[in-house]
């Protein structure tokens, strides 16, 4: 691949990253989006939820986590470099809330991009979301209108980044998962949050 390849990869990052940023500086300005804290085994991370362009998926979230569903959640799948995941109450990956919600970024043209420090609804392919969740390290353009991206980390990326990594393929007996001791609401919109169901 030539300079020509990576060249527009750049330019095409500087344009997302430019959308992405203006975005950030609004909402900055109107500081009302709802905010969620994860006390983990590391340390404390603070996150901002997207629910003007992921309505669904963040009522969805807020939902669980005032039900306090993600309390004691390991972290099963935290791969270098790339992203942790949590959110299975089984702790391997095969495990939900009994219900999938609805992939937004199928069904809108305002879906958010991931960047570092983002979040992201895992799932099996389209509308097979529930509650797990993954946290991106870096930028990761091939996710983008693939999985809902639906609010960033604002303090404790680093904390993330420590997480101990679990790579479910290739298994390390000797590594012991980080948790979610606690996750809770910090401040949220005057309305309730509830999921809507895939129902077919």
């Amino acid at each position: 691949m030539g300079r020509n390849y990576y060249g527009e990869i750049k330019k095409g990052y500087a344009k997302l990253w430019d959308t992405e940023s203006k975005l950030r500086t609004a909402e900055v300005e109107a500081d009302d989006l709802p905010r969620v804290r994860l006390t983990t085994s590391k340390g404390e991370v603070d996150i901002e939820l997207y629910e003007n362009e992921a309505p669904e998926t963040v009522g969805n979230f807020i939902n669980l986590v005032e039900q306090g569903y993600y309390d004691g959640l390991k972290f099963h799948r935290v791969l270098q470099n790339f992203m942790a995941q949590t959110g299975c109450p089984k702790g391997d990956g095969t495990g939900g809330p009994g219900y999938r919600i609805y992939c937004e970024c199928l069904t809108r043209n305002d879906y958010r991009n991931f960047f570092a420090g983002s979040l992201g609804m895992a799932h099996g392919g389209p509308n097979t979301g529930g509650s797990q969740f993954f946290i991106t390290f870096r930028p990761t353009a091939n996710l983008n209108g693939k999985h809902t991206c639906f609010g960033r980390v604002i303090k404790g990326l680093d904390i993330v980044k420590e997480i101990t990594k679990i790579n479910p393929e290739k298994p390390d007996p000797k590594a012991q998962p980080d948790r979610i001791i606690k996750a809770e609401v910090l401040r949220k919109r005057d309305h309730a949050y509830v999921p809507r169901r895939v129902t077919n």
